[in-house]
């Protein structure tokens, strides 16, 4: 199969989603994105207690991310604009806007999504991961100075993305029905059992990544997909959610959440990975094999290189030779 052919889908949100989905557009042009729906925070926040609606964002930035790789470098930066003042208007961006107005007109946010990429002119898709806002709740250590062993449990994307603690495990639910597992997206799950190839990660681990593994209906697709199943990793921990997490960590909590997936490849930094021996086994739990590239971006700290990224995901996906330390000649299918 011709790269351009591949059927591909990156589940994740955010800035790590936007780095994944900039990079598999140089891959193949037939992409889906899906997308988490649990933020909480910011403009998202403000819409979603407002107005009932599935918190935009993190659709949002999937759609700039595609327009700016369709040409539509001017519809990326209105997407991506935030109103400033001190208003009603202040702090919202006028894509999180546009999508609360579809989402509203069309009632049916997987209608609107589609229609936001007609208007655009985009040609990759943007689902969410589940089509009602959900709520993480998370549990956490350190936030109890006589015992800081205890867990305690959070709520919220932001509590949880922000604790000083640290996050040991997180549930998801949605909002106020913390008795009731999330629903998927059957247009998601359907985009992953035909994929040829799902991507998980990077970004937030536990408010981006992980939780598309605990919508029940998502996490039986990701079991079930016959597509080859890619885990990239990010470049450095992130202040409270994974601070002084090292990269087999993250692999580590993955299993934990997830103990019955198997992944393919593990996509990683070389010089982000003080222990190439250590990642390799955690990968082996997941039944992967790493795969240490130099994708950094040389310029900006924290930030992947959307054409090295690209160059590693073709070497898990055996388009290309060479470029990825640890294949040991072998090619991905």
């Amino acid at each position: 199969m011709a790269a351009s052919e591949l059927r591909a889908v990156a589940l994740g949100g955010g800035h790590g989603l936007h780095a994944t989905l900039t990079a598999l557009r140089r891959v193949t042009s037939q992409v889906t994105a899906v997308v988490t729906v649990a933020d909480d925070g910011g403009s998202s926040g403000r819409l979603r207690r407002e107005l009932g609606l599935l918190p935009p964002g993190d659709l949002r930035q999937a759609f700039a991310a595609f327009a700016a790789e369709d040409g539509g470098t001017l519809w990326a930066e209105v997407f991506q604009h935030r109103f400033g003042g001190d208003g009603a208007l202040a702090g919202h961006a006028v894509g999180n806007l546009l999508l609360a107005g579809l989402f509203e007109v069309l009632g049916d946010p997987v209608a609107a999504l589609d229609e936001a990429s007609r208007l655009m002119g985009i040609s990759g898709r943007v689902l969410p991961m589940s089509p009602e806002p959900l709520e993480i709740q998370g549990e956490v250590s350190g936030l109890d100075a006589e015992n800081p062993e205890a867990l305690r449990r959070i709520r919220g994307q932001v509590a949880v993305a922000t604790t000083p603690g640290q996050v040991h495990r997180i549930s998801l639910h949605p909002t106020g029905q913390a008795d009731r597992p999330p629903r998927g997206c059957p247009e998601a799950i359907e985009a992953v059992l035909g994929a040829d190839v799902v991507f998980l990660g990077p970004g937030s681990w536990f408010t981006s990544v992980l939780p598309h593994l605990l919508v029940p209906d998502l996490h039986d697709a990701l079991l079930r997909t016959d597509a080859t199943k890619v885990v990239i990793l990010n470049l450095i921990p992130q202040p409270g959610e994974t601070a002084g997490f090292s990269p087999e960590k993250h692999l580590d909590v993955l299993f934990e959440h997830a103990p019955e997936l198997r992944v393919d490849a593990v996509v990683a930094d070389r010089d982000s990975v003080p222990s190439p021996a250590r990642l390799r086994e955690a990968a082996g739990k997941l039944g992967a094999r790493a795969l240490l590239g130099a994708v950094a971006d040389p310029v900006v700290t924290g930030r992947h290189d959307p054409d090295a990224l690209a160059s590693c995901m073709r070497d898990a996906l055996g388009l290309t030779g060479g470029g990825a330390e640890g294949m040991e000649g072998q090619r991905w299918r």
